[in-house]
């Protein structure tokens, strides 16, 4: 660090100066208790190590902002190479404790709190927060309310871990005011169904062998609306497996999983909203020879693999799009005709790109805008050599006087503020 350094970052360089120490010496040969000790001891730094970032993180819009990026979490998951999911919750929770929870801030910060307690204990305030619609009672009430319930949450951090707090808290309006907790019992069933709208997310993790995880969480309605459609291409569950054609017994969870593919092939795409620009299809890049012979292998538009037998039988009982090398079934190249990019090139510009082209993001290309590099109003040609897709945020940015971009190698677009 210079002399000049802002005394936080010559803290932070002497706490990077102790961990090159401490990564110098070897932990296998401390004894029993030395390592109980050590586990507990380094799970304390990581914590309060992440929850310095969170603070950091809380007060850095400014930096998204110089540098273009969506949001700090945005920032700090492309320039660290972290998880963005990771980085938002981060975020997330140095915001609530910055702005709001200064109790749970100050217990995070001083290594009180754990991580995992913060983020239960900020989780069970922002709910209580939103049953205050559900109590007669006025904002100052209200108010001190919340402040015991932080105080008390707190407190109890020093006895349970995250999973009992998750627990206390589904009862705490019961602790720190018994007065309203009946009334608001009358209104619990409806604030559940809010809150499971509000938490619902779907996640898909290809795993690089030729599948994919799905996780969903979802309202109890919707889950049971999905198995009572699902056993419709299944006999109902008589047992924890059911017997196959030819004798074997094929275990529940499988038969529900085949049925889900069944049910995904039997949509009407014609019934679905437009998406990406076009009407929702199955994109598969591959040789013509491949798609009659069918051997060999072809592209999905994010990338991944099948093999050419079974993107012949999708293009049988999906709707799928063949973009198919070596013929001219859909025009790519329409030149300074038209201004609009057509779904045909939309297609391939997904194709192609697979994401947002702005350096870092991640925004899948079914969410982008195709952009004229050179733009059309300048004689800019509407074909795919001048055509890259960014997402909202960055195709606003491109067009905004106070940034300026460059063309990277990779032919992502790099953006600075001017200064």
């Amino acid at each position: 660090m210079t002399d000049t350094a802002h005394p936080y970052l010559t803290d932070v360089g002497c706490a990077e100066a102790f961990l090159d120490k401490i990564a110098d010496r070897d932990p296998t040969f401390l004894s029993v208790s030395e390592k109980r000790q050590a586990l507990r001891m380094t799970a304390h730094l990581a914590s309060r190590a992440q929850v310095m970032h969170a603070r950091v993180m809380a007060c850095a819009d400014d930096v998204a902002d110089a540098d273009g990026s969506r949001d700090v979490a945005a920032w700090v998951a492309h320039r660290t190479h972290t998880a963005g999911p990771a980085a938002r919750r981060l975020q997330r929770l140095g915001v609530a404790c910055e702005r709001r929870w200064h109790r749970v801030g100050r217990a995070l910060a001083e290594g009180h709190v754990s991580l995992d307690q913060g983020h239960v204990m900020i989780a069970a305030l922002d709910d209580l927060t939103d049953a205050f619609s559900l109590v007669e009672a006025t904002a100052e009430e209200w108010a001190a309310m919340l402040a015991r319930a932080e105080t008390y949450l707190v407190e109890q951090a020093a006895d349970f871990g995250p999973r009992e707090l998750g627990r206390l808290a589904e009862r705490l309006l019961e602790v720190v005011a018994p007065e309203w907790a009946e009334q608001v019992e009358e209104e619990q069933l409806r604030a559940a169904e809010h809150r499971a709208r509000r938490r619902t997310t779907l996640g898909v993790k290809h795993l690089g062998d030729g599948s994919a995880i799905i996780r969903a969480q979802v309202p109890e309605s919707v889950a049971l609306r999905l198995s009572t459609l699902l056993e419709s291409f299944t006999n109902p569950r008589r047992g924890d497996d059911a017997p196959a054609t030819d004798g074997r017994r094929v275990p529940y969870e499988r038969r529900l999983g085949e049925a889900f593919c069944s049910l995904l092939e039997a949509i009407d795409p014609t019934r679905l909203p437009l998406h990406g620009g076009d009407a929702t299809t199955l994109v598969i890049t591959m040789d013509l020879k491949a798609l009659v012979e069918g051997l060999g292998s072809a592209t999905l538009a994010d990338g991944s693999r099948i093999t050419a037998g079974e993107a012949r039988r999708l293009a049988c009982t999906a709707h799928l799009v063949p973009a198919v090398l070596g013929t001219r079934s859909v025009p790519l190249d329409l030149g300074h005709a038209n201004r609009l990019f057509s779904p045909g090139q939309r297609k391939a510009l997904a194709i192609r790109d697979k994401e947002c082209r702005a350096d870092g993001c991640t925004i899948p290309s079914t969410w982008c805008e195709a952009h004229h590099l050179n733009p059309w109003s300048a004689g800019g040609k509407t074909d795919l050599d001048n055509g890259l897709l960014l997402c909202s945020h960055h195709h606003h940015l491109i067009h905004d006087d106070r940034y300026l971009h460059q063309r990277m190698p990779n032919g992502d677009l790099r953006f600075t503020r001017r200064t």
